[in-house]
């Protein structure tokens, strides 16, 4: 039977079976950086520039959990379906090295917000190094430091549309970053007014799951309630599968539910 893998904003799996890492050294660094005081301080202060400021969508501390837990759930299912990571591999690095470099990425990738919301990949990159040499220090010798630095954040660079990643591990983010669509992502910019194209495509997107697939290894299924949510879809995530290295894994269906829809189905 396929496994379940529905993922709603947590990272929920078949409760039958033992999704955790092997050697841990992945949880062990997200239990460090959960507890980060840093870290938190930046998640809450990098929403003031999008969200206060300009009326965007969310980019604080549920966007960066929903995305990371989407990057590691992607990450398992290409896995398990025999797709092989580049990243980690050329460096010399441990083949759980991967999903840390993943998981820090999605967690450091919009810090640059506080700053500017324009240009801001570029500007969480020095943000971001100053923080992985503090945390990848706990856990890493010098060279091996040095080499996933670089691997995060060439990640962190490469989920903005107009950089074209290298690594298998940066296409993960970029696509799992387009991912957070669902109407609660655009909930504080809707209630303050918001009527923008972000924002209304945002409020007509009510699920969002990730499957084991057939013929690929992942389907994302996504639940549509108005026609608005096509641009999600259609713009927003075709562009940052475009050139994942990823795109040719995933198969991306969208249904809309509204009985009068002039548009029911949309597949990529």
């Amino acid at each position: 039977m396929e496994a379940d893998l529905r993922d709603n904003g947590g990272r929920t799996y078949d409760p039958d079976a033992d999704h955790s890492f092997p050697d841990k050294r992945v949880n062990a660094i997200l239990d460090y950086v959960d507890d980060d005081e840093e870290i938190s301080a930046y998640l809450e202060a990098q929403n003031v520039n999008p969200v206060t400021r300009k009326g965007y969508n969310d980019h604080g501390k549920k966007h960066i959990s929903i995305v990371r837990n989407r990057a590691l759930c992607l990450y398992d299912l290409l896995k398990a379906g025999g797709v092989e990571f580049n990243g980690a591999r050329q460096h010399d690095l441990d083949e759980a090295d991967e999903a840390v470099i993943i998981a820090l990425a999605a967690v450091l990738h919009d810090i640059g917000h506080v700053v500017h919301r324009d240009r801001h990949p570029y500007y969480s990159i020095p943000l971001a190094a100053d923080i992985l040499d503090r945390v990848l220090g706990e856990f890493y010798e010098i060279p091996e430091l040095v080499r996933m630095k670089g691997e995060i954040l060439h990640a962190i660079l490469c989920h903005h549309t107009e950089e074209q990643p290298l690594t298998v591990e940066a296409g993960v983010l970029r696509v799992a970053d387009a991912l957070d669509m669902e109407r609660g992502r655009s909930r504080m910019p809707y209630n303050q007014g918001g009527r923008g194209i972000d924002t209304l495509s945002s409020q007509a997107i009510a699920q969002v799951a990730l499957l084991e697939g057939d013929e690929y290894p992942v389907l994302v299924e996504i639940t549509m309630t108005d026609a608005a949510g096509v641009y999600q879809v259609d713009e927003l995530l075709k562009a940052k599968l475009n050139e994942s290295r990823i795109e040719e894994y995933i198969r991306i269906i969208a249904m809309n539910t509204r009985e009068d829809a002039l548009l029911e189905r949309i597949e990529l």
